[in-house]
């Protein structure tokens, strides 16, 4: 384990949020943020800690009828100059700027905080801070707690404190890579009609893209907006040469009422006489509102923030909830909208009510 100065968990959150963000654990570097945490909640004789790579996860065995789980990344995007933390205002209009701010260590400090605050909850609760969040699918901290220790998993409801504004989404949209490869023929630039420009045949598919009208699906009552979109292209291996392939990659944010097969399907559709290759995908999560656990969450919390649930457009690790048969939601501070932005901010009153509100639940 590294040294470095204790977490103490019991400051303001405000000072809690800075000191997890001033810790600094881009995706890949989350050693030392995960020590830390794995210090500090050792400290509390309520919870089991248990640890694998850079994840912690810290459970109560209570014996309670029901077990929660209440799950958030530790680390973040590349740092862009927005380390150190600066605290702006100060009272309800108080702002915390910096990397992570938002996604999503003020919902991490919430948790910390809550972990060791509640020693009697009315729920066993497991905390889990996982790593790598942030890149490759394949070395989600979380996905590989599932693999390996499904059983740290084992819940009858689950929360992913990722930024939701403090507001209550439901389920996610699933996402969907897929390459479309346009051949051609090579030739000098100067004799071009001796080839086939590969970039010059990808226009169609370009044009069928531009004019694509995505969905507006009702899933459980929410209303989740896809999206297909263009989001890389290459071709070309010198200026003076008629490129003989051109890629373009695609990623379509589909509702969760569709699988990753029929979202393959509908993209080969659009694209169809062009060879499309899907590189990477992941299912969404319905909403599962209408779960006993999941009603009397949405009752608990939205009692202290108001408001009414919402969608989570996005893909997020209530999927990984959902394949487990756990249903889960979205729910933490921080506007989602700045997420990965250099000018990345939390309004620090958000910290204080998403932690009210998950203690008005798990003390209910």
């Amino acid at each position: 384990m590294t040294t470095t100065t204790p977490l103490d968990l019991t400051t303001d959150l405000t000072t809690l949020t800075a000191r997890l963000c001033d810790l600094a654990s881009v995706s890949g570097d989350e050693r030392a943020l995960a020590d830390a945490i794995e210090q500090a909640l050792r400290a509390y004789p309520h919870l089991e800690v248990l640890r694998d790579g850079d994840a912690v996860v810290a459970r109560t065995r209570l014996g309670r009828a029901s077990r929660v789980v209440v799950a958030g990344h530790i680390d973040t995007v590349p740092v862009a100059g927005n380390l150190p933390t600066r605290l702006e205002g100060t009272g309800d209009d108080a702002v915390l700027w910096g990397r992570g701010t938002v996604d999503m260590k003020g919902g991490v400090a919430v948790q910390l905080a809550l972990a060791a605050a509640l020693s009697e909850p009315t729920r066993d609760v497991t905390w889990v801070f996982y790593d790598h969040e942030e890149v490759d699918a394949a070395l989600n901290g979380l996905g590989r707690i599932a693999r390996e220790h499904p059983d740290w998993l084992a819940a009858d409801f689950a929360v992913l404190c990722e930024p939701t504004d403090a507001g209550l989404e439901g389920g996610c949209n699933g996402t969907l890579r897929a390459q479309v490869r346009v051949p051609g023929v090579a030739a000098h630039s100067a004799r071009a009609w001796t080839g086939v420009n590969a970039i010059h045949a990808a226009a169609p598919v370009l044009a069928r893209l531009a004019a694509y009208e995505p969905a507006a699906v009702e899933v459980d009552g929410l209303v989740y907006r896809e999206g297909l979109n263009a989001v890389l292209i290459e071709g070309g291996v010198a200026t003076n040469v008629i490129p003989d392939r051109c890629v373009v990659t695609v990623n379509y944010r589909f509702a969760p009422s569709r699988s990753v097969e029929e979202a393959a399907e509908h993209v080969r559709d659009l694209l169809g006489g062009y060879d499309v290759v899907v590189t990477d995908s992941a299912a969404g999560a319905r909403p599962g509102l209408d779960d006993p656990a999941a009603a009397e969450f949405a009752a608990a919390v939205l009692g202290v923030t108001g408001g009414a649930p919402a969608p989570k457009y996005g893909w997020t690790d209530v999927a990984r909830f959902s394949e487990l048969g756990v249903p889960a939601v979205n729910f933490g501070p921080g506007d989602p909208l700045l997420a990965h932005k250099d000018d990345e901010h939390l309004p620090v009153a958000q910290l204080q009510l998403c932690h009210d509100a998950l203690r008005a639940w798990l003390t209910a």
